[in-house]
Order: structure tokens, then sequence, then C-alpha cells
């Protein structure tokens, strides 16, 4: 097995709702800790959203492994971000037959 070069910082977010005073939720994102990690991407495509074009690119990311159920571990419906650039996390599992490595499948979607 080839390492990974884990050669990007990435900070580790997860979406937290909090009340806005008038009986609904703001959700916010709160940073949970930083991972370097080796990004790989995808082949992209480009779909028709409302009322624009959204373009949709899938990658793997891979970190260093973390325990089940530490909060450093990353899993579904959190993200990564990457400076202005966020990778929504779509599943996680071991990368390798040593579990020294997650391999993370992201999307990153930006408008066209």
């Amino acid at each position: 097995m080839t390492l990974p070069n884990l050669n990007r910082k990435l900070v580790l977010e997860e979406a937290q709702k909090t009340p806005d005073g008038a009986g609904g939720f703001i959700e916010t994102w709160v940073a949970l800790g930083e991972h370097w990690a080796e990004i790989a991407p995808g082949t992209g495509r480009e779909k028709a959203a409302e009322f624009m074009t959204v373009s949709s690119i899938p990658f793997r990311i891979t970190v260093r492994a973390a325990a089940h159920g530490a909060p450093s571990r990353p899993k579904p419906e959190q993200r990564f971000r990457a400076g202005n650039r966020f990778f929504r996390i779509l599943a996680v599992t071991e990368s390798d037959s040593t579990a020294q490595y997650l391999m993370c499948f992201a999307q990153e979607e930006v408008s066209a």
C-alpha cells in the first residue's frame, strides 16, 4: 500500500442549530478540529437547479484514522473546510486493512 500524501490542512465542521428567537432555528457550522488530508478529485458533472446550473465534483479525502465515536472521526453530514471551499461528507470508511487511514467520500458543490 502506498502511504497517502497528507499535505492539505482541512477543518472538520458540524452543523448545529440554535434558536433564532422567533420559534425557529439558525444553522451554524462549528469547527471540531483540524485534519491533515490528501484530496483526490473524481469526475465532475453539471446539473440544472431551480435558478442556476450547479457543478458537482466528487472527492476522496484521506485522513488519519480515529476510533469510532471519537469527536475527531469524520462522519456523514459533516463537512471539511479549506479556506472558502467546502466538502460535504457523504460516507466514511477505512481505506486499508490496517485501519490507519479513513477515506471520506465527499462532494464539493459550487454555482456555475
